[in-house]
């Protein structure tokens, strides 16, 4: 099993970020953070790098609930959806697969939980 789902999309790298964050809040997840990759590589380094954005997804209710279960979580919150732009107008969206992720953990409870998780993710990357 992989740890991530990706698919690559044909579009202008902004327009799919938008149409992403549309998809996610109708699964119930907002953005909580937003990094620059590029951006933050140019201005720390001075390195160029391609438009790669990393947007911190979060449903409170699956962290409440993820939290209660497991304390420490919180060193893999929130869930982390990448945008690459591949050139060309070739845009790819990957999400962490979290039933992978939380099945190392070994709390069952949490492993389930995670599944619901993947579930939504998996119809965002799938609506794009």
């Amino acid at each position: 099993m992989s740890y991530y789902i990706t698919k690559t999309v044909d579009g202008d790298f902004t327009a799919v970020i938008s149409q992403l964050t549309d998809e996610l809040k109708k699964v119930g997840f907002g953005i909580i953070t937003t990094i620059d990759v590029s951006a933050t590589l140019k201005e720390k380094i001075g390195a160029d790098f391609k438009p790669y954005t990393i947007l911190g997804a979060c449903n409170p209710h699956f962290a409440h609930e993820a939290l209660k279960l497991e304390e420490m979580l919180g060193v893999l919150l929130p869930c982390n959806v990448v945008v690459i732009d591949q050139g060309n107008g070739r845009i790819q969206v990957a999400a962490m697969e979290a039933m992978s992720a939380m099945s190392a953990i070994g709390n069952e409870a949490l492993t389930s939980l995670a599944a619901g998780v993947s579930e939504r993710i998996e119809s965002v990357i799938k609506a794009l």
